[in-house]
């Protein structure tokens, strides 16, 4: 595919469902003239207990879905898909791709005191090993502790965010990195950031939560300038929503995530 240079196309994003939205959210504050699309699997979700094969399968099935669309920049907010897909997604499409590992790695490691950095992802996230590789490229003595989560995007999914049973699931999976005494912690699933509450409750407030939106943003808009692809228009950006299944109860959980009502909601079949 040649690579486009309309700086009016739209900036693609995609999930596995609904976390990707907390990408979304920041985009839209720190490029507020930027088109986005954004297109959410929700017939497929959760990816975090699929194959590395599956995983790259429908990473490339989710961006040939965005090109469909004008896109000039994909972003992979999924932690899932950027643990195992950046590679094959690069090879196989000429566009920019990003994903949010390696800004969420490199923000925590800026942001310990003692070295001492958890994680809590997907359970095919943690198998990667892809985290603490990337936080010991920017501190190579890191003490790294790593905890599967596989309860928590069912627990966005359904909306529970602040609810008894997700605090119970969070104090049943966060023993590891109370024990090892972690004052660092990356929410390592774009889903997480909407159980800070409750992982602040389990952790404590000395623990600083990283969410990888705010410099995947950053990075976004460094890279349009860098490439001379940045929309030059000064009018509000104009947002489209994607999904493969269950577009009520997207638009409905997504109010959270976003702040305010999607508008144009487009339910696409067979991914």
């Amino acid at each position: 595919m040649p690579k486009t240079n309309n700086r009016s196309f739209a900036i693609g994003v995609f999930d596995s469902g609904l976390g990707g939205l907390t990408v979304v959210k920041e985009l839209i504050r720190q490029l507020p003239h930027e088109n986005i699309v954004y297109f959410g699997d929700t017939a497929r979700v959760p990816y975090g207990t699929k194959s590395k094969e599956t995983i790259i399968r429908f990473s490339k099935e989710n961006t040939e879905v965005l090109l469909k669309h004008h896109v000039k920049l994909i972003v992979v907010a999924c932690n899932s898909c950027s643990s195992y897909a950046m590679p094959a997604l690069k090879m196989n499409f000429d566009l920019p791709i990003i994903g949010v590992l390696v800004p969420g790695a490199r923000k925590a490691v800026a942001a310990t005191k003692s070295g001492r950095i958890g994680v809590i992802a997907t359970s095919a996230t943690i198998a990667s090993g892809r985290y603490p590789e990337a936080i010991k490229k920017f501190r190579r003595n890191a003490k790294v502790t790593t905890q599967a989560c596989p309860m928590f995007v069912p627990l966005v999914e359904e909306g529970w965010f602040n609810k008894t049973i997700a605090l119970e699931v969070a104090n049943n999976y966060l023993g590891p990195l109370k024990r090892n005494s972690v004052d660092t912690m990356i929410l390592g699933c774009t889903h997480y950031p909407l159980l800070k509450k409750t992982l602040r409750k389990a952790m404590g407030d000395r623990v600083t939560l990283i969410d990888s939106a705010k410099e995947v943003a950053a990075e976004v808009g460094a890279i349009l300038e860098k490439s001379s692809l940045a929309n030059s228009r000064r009018k509000k950006g104009k947002i489209k929503f994607l999904v493969s299944d269950k577009p009520q109860a997207f638009k409905k959980i997504a109010k959270t995530f976003l702040g305010f009502d999607i508008q144009h909601l487009v339910n696409i079949k067979g991914v």
